[in-house]
C-alpha cells in the first residue's frame, strides 16, 4: 500500500469515523503523516476509504444522497447539484453568494426549492411533533466549487441528522416540494428501483429514529442511543427539544451545572442559589444573550452579518493567525479584511496609527487563545482602541472557554464552537453567539437579531448537545491537568523546537488576565519539530487518535498546518505556522499512559 511508513504495521483506520462505528462522527481518521499528505493530494488510497471528514469540509454521505435524490426528481441528475439549508433565507443566501462570485455563469439556472411537510403529514402529526422541512439550491454542476466554499466559510449548511430525518420523510411521502402541497393522498414513487432501492439502504443503515433499527445505527453511545429513542421514538418532540435547547443556553451563560435530566435541572437549586454559580460576571448578563447555532462558523458568520446590517459597511480586522474560515468571511463577505497574522504589539501599534488617522473599521475578532499557536491577544489594549475608535469586539472563545477565562467583558460579541469541548463525545456540531449587555451595539444588535434570528439548530442534534455537555465542567479540569503533563513532556525533549501552550507563551500575562481563580491553560497545544523527519516519526509512532476537530473526550492529533493549509505552507510560516506543527487536543485518559504514548513517540524520533 503506498504511503505507508517503513518500518510500521499496516494501519487499516484510514477513512474510518473517529470515534470509530459513530453514524454522525466529526473527524475522520488519517492515522499516519503520509495520509494527511495524501488526502491533501486527492490520493484514492486515502479519498476513497473516507467514510466522513469534518463536516464542513466534507459532505456527509447522508446529506449527499439527500442532494443526490432531490436533484434526481426536481433537477438535470448530469448537469446539475443541490446544496441543502435548513430555512428558506440560508438558501438565499447561497444564492446569491453563487451569483456574486460567477457573474459570467448561467444564473438562470440557479434555484431554490422549499420542502416542506404534507398537508396530509401535518394533519396527521401528533401535538408538538416536529415536521420536516429543508430548503435546496440547484445550480449547475460547474459551479460546485463555489457552492462548497459557502458551505465551509458560512456553516449554514444542514446537518447529517437532518439530512436522515428529511430524506426519511421524503421516501415516505411527508415531505413534499412546496408546489405539490395538497390534499390528496401521496404520490406512488415512479423513479426507477435503482432509486427505490437507494432510498430503502439509506433508511436501513443510517436511520437513527427509524425504531428498532436505531440500536444497531453504529452511534457509540448506546446510552445516548436508548435515551433519545425513549424520549422521541419516531417523532421528534418541540417541547423537550426547546428544553434541551434552553439547557444549552443556560450552560453556557454559566447558570446551570447540574447534570440531572430533563426538565428537572431547569428547576435545580444550582440555578438559584448564586454562590454556586459559574456565573459570567456581567451585569444584567442571561441566557436571553445567548444564541444558538448549528456550527461555531456558522455564529461567527451570523455575527459578521449582524454587526454590518446594524452598525456600518467597512473592513473588519482580523487579529492574530485565525482559524482559516474566520479570515473567509470577513474577506468574501463585505467590504474586506485587514489581516493582522502575527497578533503581537507591533500589529496592534499599527492599527491604532491607521485608526488616529481616520481609517474606520467596523469590528476586530480574535481568538482567545488563538489555534494552533496558543498565543492570547492583549484585549485590555484591543477593548481601549475599540472603545476610542467605534469598533466592535468579536471574540472566539472556543479554545479557552468560560470555565477556564473570562473574556465577557472586554467583547461586545463572543462566539464560540459548542463541537468542541462543550459537547466532548465529537458526534454533534453546534456553535452560540453572546451578547455583552454592557456593549455600546447591545440594543441595535438585540433588535436586529430580534428581526433577523433563526434558530435553525436542528433539534435532534440539540439534545445529543445537551446530553454530552452535563459534565462539561469536570472534563474541562480533567483536560487542563492533562494537557499540563502533555506540554512539560514535550517541552523536556530536546528533539522538540518549540511547544505551544498558554501556559509557556510570551503572552501567558495577557492570559492571566482572563483566567479565572480555578481556571486551567486548557486542553489544545501544539508542538514544531526541528526537521520534517523528525514530525513524521513521531506522529507515526503516537498511538492516539488521529484526525481533524478538536475538543474530544479523548486525545487527538493531527499535523494541523499540513491540513489546514497545505496549499500556502510559506505563507502560514511566516507567522510561525511552520509545516512541522503537530496539534493535540488533550483528552481524559489516565494521565499516566497517555505521557508513555508521547514518551513512546519522541523516543521515535531518529537521533541527530
Amino acid at each position: 500500500m503506498p504511503g505507508l511508513p517503513a518500518g510500521l504495521p499496516f494501519n487499516d483506520t484510514v477513512g474510518d469515523t473517529v470515534p470509530p462505528d459513530t453514524a454522525h462522527a466529526v473527524s475522520v481518521s488519517l492515522p499516519t503523516w503520509r495520509s494527511n499528505v495524501a488526502y491533501e493530494e486527492g490520493e484514492r488510497w486515502v479519498v476513497e476509504k473516507m467514510q466522513c471528514g469534518y463536516p464542513r469540509f466534507f459532505i456527509h454521505k447522508s446529506i449527499d444522497r439527500l442532494a443526490a435524490t432531490i436533484v434526481y426528481h426536481h433537477g438535470a441528475p448530469n448537469s446539475e447539484k443541490a446544496m441543502l439549508f435548513a430555512s428558506h433565507r440560508g438558501a438565499q443566501r447561497c444564492e446569491g453568494f453563487l451569483k456574486r462570485q460567477n457573474p459570467s455563469a448561467n444564473l438562470s439556472c440557479i434555484r431554490i426549492l422549499d420542502f416542506v411537510p404534507a398537508t396530509h403529514a401535518r394533519e396527521a402529526a401528533e401535538p408538538n411533533a416536529i415536521l420536516p422541512r429543508l430548503s435546496a439550491v440547484v445550480y449547475p454542476a460547474e459551479l460546485w466549487p463555489t457552492a462548497k466554499q459557502f458551505w465551509q466559510h458560512t456553516g449554514e449548511g444542514i446537518s447529517s441528522r437532518r439530512a436522515e430525518f428529511c430524506h426519511r420523510a421524503l421516501d415516505e411521502h411527508r415531505m413534499v416540494e412546496s408546489s405539490l402541497v395538497s390534499n390528496s393522498p401521496p404520490r406512488v414513487n415512479r423513479g426507477p428501483k435503482r432509486y427505490q432501492k437507494l432510498s430503502v439502504d439509506l433508511r436501513n443503515t443510517n436511520g437513527l429514529l427509524n425504531g428498532e433499527e436505531s440500536a444497531t445505527n453504529g452511534l457509540n453511545n448506546p446510552d445516548s442511543v436508548q435515551f433519545v429513542e425513549e424520549r422521541f421514538g419516531r417523532n421528534l418532540n418541540s417541547t423537550f427539544a426547546s428544553q434541551a435547547k434552553l439547557a444549552v443556553r443556560k450552560r453556557i451563560a454559566g447558570s446551570l451545572i447540574s447534570d440531572a435530566e430533563l426538565p428537572e435541572s431547569l428547576d435545580h437549586p444550582e440555578t438559584q442559589n448564586p454562590t454556586r454559580l459559574r456565573r459570567r460576571d456581567v451585569p444584567s448578563f442571561s441566557a436571553d444573550d445567548v444564541y444558538l447555532y448549528p456550527t461555531g462558523m456558522n455564529a461567527i458568520f451570523h455575527a459578521h452579518e449582524a454587526l454590518k446590517s446594524s452598525i456600518r459597511e467597512a473592513k473588519s480586522v482580523m487579529y492574530g493567525f485565525p482559524y482559516v474560515d474566520t479570515l473567509k468571511v470577513l474577506e468574501k463577505f463585505g467590504p474586506g479584511a485587514v489581516f493582522y497574522g502575527h497578533g503581537n504589539s507591533s500589529d496592534l501599534d499599527d492599527l491604532e496609527r491607521r485608526l488616529e488617522s481616520g481609517e474606520r473599521v467596523l469590528s476586530l475578532f480574535c481568538e482567545f487563545p488563538g489555534n494552533p499557536l496558543l498565543r492570547s491577544p492583549d484585549v485590555k489594549r484591543i477593548r481601549a482602541l475599540a472603545d476610542k475608535y467605534d469598533f466592535a469586539v468579536v471574540i472566539d472563545e472556543t479554545i479557552g472557554n468560560f470555565l477556564n477565562v473570562h473574556v465577557l467583558p472586554y467583547a461586545d460579541v463572543l462566539v464560540s464552537s459548542l463541537t468542541k469541548i462543550f459537547s466532548g463525545d465529537s458526534n454533534v456540531m453546534g456553535g452560540s453567539m453572546i451578547l455583552n449587555p454592557n456593549s455600546r451595539y447591545y440594543s441595535v444588535l438585540k433588535q436586529y437579531l430580534s428581526e433577523e434570528y433563526e434558530d435553525t439548530q436542528f433539534e435532534e442534534d440539540s439534545v445529543y448537545l445537551e446530553r454530552n455537555s452535563r459534565d462539561f465542567v469536570n472534563r474541562s479540569q480533567r483536560v487542563s491537568h492533562n494537557a499540563e503533563v502533555i506540554a512539560d513532556t514535550l517541552r523536556a525533549h530536546p528533539r522538540v523546537k518549540q511547544v505551544n501552550y498558554p501556559k509557556y507563551s510570551d503572552t501567558k500575562d495577557f492570559y492571566d488576565v482572563c483566567r479565572l481563580p480555578d481556571g486551567g491553560y486548557g486542553g489544545l497545544l501544539s508542538a514544531t519539530f526541528y526537521t520534517m523527519e523528525d514530525a513524521e516519526a513521531f506522529y507515526d509512532h503516537l498511538d492516539t487518535q488521529k484526525g481533524p476537530s478538536l475538543g474530544t473526550n479523548f486525545t487527538i492529533s493531527s499535523p494541523f498546518v499540513i491540513l489546514a493549509h497545505y496549499t500556502e505552507l510559506d505563507w502560514a510560516a511566516q507567522f510561525g505556522c511552520e509545516a512541522s506543527l503537530v496539534r493535540f487536543s488533550v483528552g481524559l485518559e489516565d494521565t499516566e499512559n497517555l505521557k508513555k504514548a508521547f514518551d513512546f513517540a519522541l523516543a521515535a524520533i531518529p537521533s541527530s
